[in-house]
């Protein structure tokens, strides 16, 4: 009798996995509790059998500070290089102090101040599954981090659901922030937890972009991820009833909107908190409220984020604009 139980319950397994129906449970102070979900892909993290404990992976370097270190190296080598080719006692006098002042000219320029040049400055790539961001959107909003948002399959296979960069506007970055922790160091910045809390509720402009990677990835199950990722954060931050601002936002995301591998789906938030939606281009719709802005940027560079490292990598790179 166990044996055909047993049986039964790997064939139904096998089925929902073929069927992409995803066993999900919830955690509770009692235990767990078992839900079926029909939506092809879900973000809610399903732990259908005893887990190992996890392997703590070692702390991956950020891209972007490579991507800093590199254009160090580089400008400090040119400039070494610009100070001996200039100096040449053949040249006429006259060419020899046109050329001294043109490399103390150059020497004097901040690092970052041409990192930010969205012409200078080259695409930051997600390690993990190879997607690339643009170091600057809308103009002025700059890169702080690049993450990925990953799923269980019940419990045997990890999906790359989309990668996701983290931009915030300099220029609101240091009229909001500088005052208040432009003399910190970095390593007081990075620990920090003011100056997140500080960038999620400022009238900052911030963007999040999200770049799918799972090609089987359907508009539906995009839909229901966000109500429950970001009706959770409602709830975290209101104690009134938000179904309808959730319904508001969740209701952008329609049936015919397709959303195949490459696409880009970016939430971002405007002056006065009003949160507009993009999917490849195509503004979606606009939500003006502060509480929906803030809860969608809890799940990225909030406390309990979706890519913790990404979260580290938004914080040293947001010190290194305040400190520029």
């Amino acid at each position: 009798m166990d044996t055909t139980r047993q049986d039964s319950q790997n064939t139904c397994q096998l089925r929902k996995v073929q069927n992409f129906n995803f066993l999900e449970f919830s955690r509770g102070r009692g235990g767990c509790e078992e839900t079926e979900a029909s939506a092809m892909v879900s973000f809610r993290f399903p732990f259908s059998f005893s887990q190992p404990p996890a392997k703590h992976p070692l702390p991956r370097p950020s891209a972007l500070s490579f991507a800093v270190a590199a254009a160090s190296v580089a400008a400090g080598a040119a400039a070494v290089a610009g100070i001996a080719a200039s100096r040449d006692p053949r040249r006429p006098p006259f060419l020899q102090s046109a050329l001294d002042v043109l490399v103390s000219r150059s020497s004097s320029l901040p690092l970052w101040g041409s990192l930010s040049l969205a012409e200078n400055s080259p695409p930051v790539v997600e390690s993990r599954t190879g997607v690339s961001f643009p170091s600057v959107v809308g103009g002025s909003r700059q890169l702080l981090g690049v993450g990925l948002r990953r799923k269980s399959l019940l419990g045997l296979k990890n999906i790359d659901v989309y990668a996701f960069g983290v931009y915030a506007d300099d220029e609101d970055v240091n009229k909001l922030l500088k005052e208040k922790y432009g003399k910190l160091s970095t390593s007081e910045l990075k620990e920090s937890k003011e100056v997140s809390e500080d960038l999620m509720e400022g009238d900052i402009c911030v963007t999040v972009r999200l770049q799918i990677v799972y090609g089987k990835l359907s508009i539906k199950s995009v839909r229901s991820a966000f109500e429950e990722s970001v009706g959770n954060r409602l709830k975290k931050f209101s104690t009134e009833d938000n179904k309808e601002l959730l319904q508001r936002f969740t209701s952008q995301f329609k049936d015919e909107y397709k959303i195949p591998r490459g696409s880009v789906i970016d939430l971002s938030r405007d002056r006065g908190h009003v949160l507009r939606t993009t999917i490849d281009g195509n503004e979606v719709g606009s939500i003006e409220s502060k509480l929906l802005c803030r809860s969608i940027l809890d799940l990225y560079i909030g406390e309990d984020p979706f890519d913790r490292q990404a979260r580290e990598d938004v914080k040293l790179n947001l010190a290194s604009l305040l400190q520029k």
